[in-house]
């Protein structure tokens, strides 16, 4: 990609697109009254606009932006794992916890995934904790904040401190208006670019198979034999069929639990198809998974993991693959499309990650049990962009810190805080939805000791996948998920004859 002009380009692209999201996020204000409308929209969106909205906040700066890296840096095991065993786990949890939340999410009126665990149970109290515990999603838009400045940064040659604090200015501030409304359709087009650039970036790599299949097997053995291995040995992550095979498939799995991902087919119009709507959803995200597949592409251009003499960390990688790689005009359309992946959940996460902040911790501090009127949602509502600014200073700040001193990735940072949420949301969710006359201090004590075995396996080194300076939140999470069955399911059959423990209304 030649230099000459092309920050300068980067740069009128960067503020066009900017311009369009506005203009989404402006006519999704007009439609935006209440915090319940920020949080749901209309509820009218086509089974095709949702399956793109929800396919591109699945995917984010992880899958375009930052795993490719680990199969740059692990080759065959990272694709094993996170390209084909973790998303047959999402899309089969993704078929049945959707179909089933659907029903009862609509319901009981659920704006966020904690308000509907609490009113599944009976349990503000519990409602509350989940909510306090989504603030480990935290973490992921950290990563996305990483992922998106380290664009940026290339694109625009501008230092990426700079780049972090306009990048984030932007992006929360156009959420405290638009909310739901505003980022489905934003999603969509987002989805749109997405899989235009995926095809881009799966074809640059073409003249790699001028000798075959194995052909280009052989080229990425050259440069290091356990490249294309199932397992491993060298890698932190990525060593035997636990770590490969069973601990994705699990977290596969419980990633549908996370409130942007399961509350969006809520947002479905009247009477649409929810069939077409995951359909849609699972095709286009296939495509993205596989994107991943250029990290082997990247290690072909970049063998010793360098460039300028310089080490390439693992979070740089795609972006100095596309900087070498493309000209300018396809260097900016694929520019857009990895800054489409990143704002597409980020947008997401916003939404949720404030709304369950604002609707289930500081509402029940305020206003008590005050009944809804339009004062009560409008006050809700600014308080809600108070929320969004708290959370863009915290991001500005702990995104720095990613950026100057990572642990590897600032993905292990993500995997470890998103990780401990959906292992403690996924119990209740599974009870909330399958279960009936459930006592609540089943789902309850599954929470608390998957965060507790969580952090617990993480931080105390308790197994060989988790000691040394990486350890793998993955087995962590698979860990504290099976923890929280048995301790969630075990107290079901225990308590479940006894009425002082259940729900006083069984929805």
């Amino acid at each position: 990609m030649s230099n000459a002009g092309f920050e300068n380009y980067a740069f009128i692209l960067v503020l066009a697109y900017a311009f369009v999201i506005l203009f989404f996020v402006i006519r999704g204000a007009m439609k935006t009254k209440s915090i319940q409308d920020y949080a749901l929209g209309s509820r009218g969106f086509s089974p095709l606009v949702l399956g793109l909205s929800l396919a591109a906040g699945i995917t984010s700066a992880a899958t375009f932006i930052i795993n490719p890296g680990f199969v740059a840096f692990f080759g065959w095991s990272a694709f094993l794992s996170m390209s084909l065993i973790l998303p047959v786990g999402l899309y089969g949890s993704l078929i049945y916890l959707s179909k089933s939340f659907t029903h009862y999410g609509q319901s009981v009126k659920a704006a966020t995934l904690s308000q509907w665990i609490g009113l599944r149970f009976g349990s503000k109290a519990y409602g509350q904790l989940m909510a306090f515990f989504s603030l480990l999603l935290i973490t992921f838009i950290v990563l996305i904040c990483v992922g998106l400045t380290k664009v940026l940064a290339q694109a625009l040659k501008i230092d990426e401190f700079t780049a972090l604090v306009g990048m984030v200015i932007f992006v929360f501030g156009y959420m405290m208006f638009g909310g739901a409304n505003a980022m489905i359709y934003t999603n969509a087009i987002q989805a749109v670019i997405m899989l235009v650039v995926a095809i881009i970036l799966l074809g640059s790599g073409a003249h790699f198979f001028e000798g075959g299949i194995s052909g280009f097997w052989e080229k990425i053995a050259s440069i290091d034999p356990n490249l294309t291995k199932n397992f491993n040995q060298t890698s932190p992550l990525f060593r035997d069929w636990f770590e490969v095979i069973f601990c994705n498939f699990v977290i596969g799995i419980a990633i549908v639990c996370q409130p942007h991902i399961i509350t969006r087919s809520l947002m479905l119009e009247k009477g649409a198809s929810l069939n077409k709507f995951l359909l849609y959803t699972i095709v286009v995200e296939t495509i993205f998974f596989f994107v991943l597949f250029v990290g082997f592409y990247a290690r072909i251009e970049f063998p010793d993991l360098t460039a300028d003499g310089q080490a390439i960390k693992m979070d740089g990688i795609m972006s100095m693959y596309v900087v070498k790689n493309f000209s300018n005009f396809t260097g900016l359309i694929i520019i857009v499309g990895l800054i489409s992946a990143g704002l597409s959940t980020l947008e997401g996460l916003i939404q949720s990650v404030s709304t369950t902040i604002t609707s289930d911790l500081i509402r029940p501090m305020l206003y008590g049990d005050k009944s809804d009127d339009e004062t009560l949602q409008r006050k809700l509502k600014n308080v809600n962009r108070i929320v969004i600014i708290v959370l863009a200073v915290i991001a500005i700040f702990w995104s720095n810190q990613q950026l100057a001193n990572p642990k590897l990735s600032v993905g292990i940072l993500a995997q470890n805080g998103v990780y401990a949420f959906f292992a403690a949301a996924f119990v209740p969710v599974l009870q909330g939805i399958f279960l009936k006359n459930v006592p609540r201090i089943a789902p309850m004590a599954a929470s608390i000791t998957a965060i507790i075995v969580h952090f617990s396996v993480y931080y105390g080194q308790l197994t060989p996948y988790t000691t040394g300076e990486v350890r793998n939140p993955a087995v962590a999470g698979t860990i504290a998920i099976i923890a929280a069955c048995i301790v969630g399911f075990g107290l079901y059959f225990i308590k479940k004859n006894d009425l002082s423990l259940q729900p006083k209304t069984d929805i």
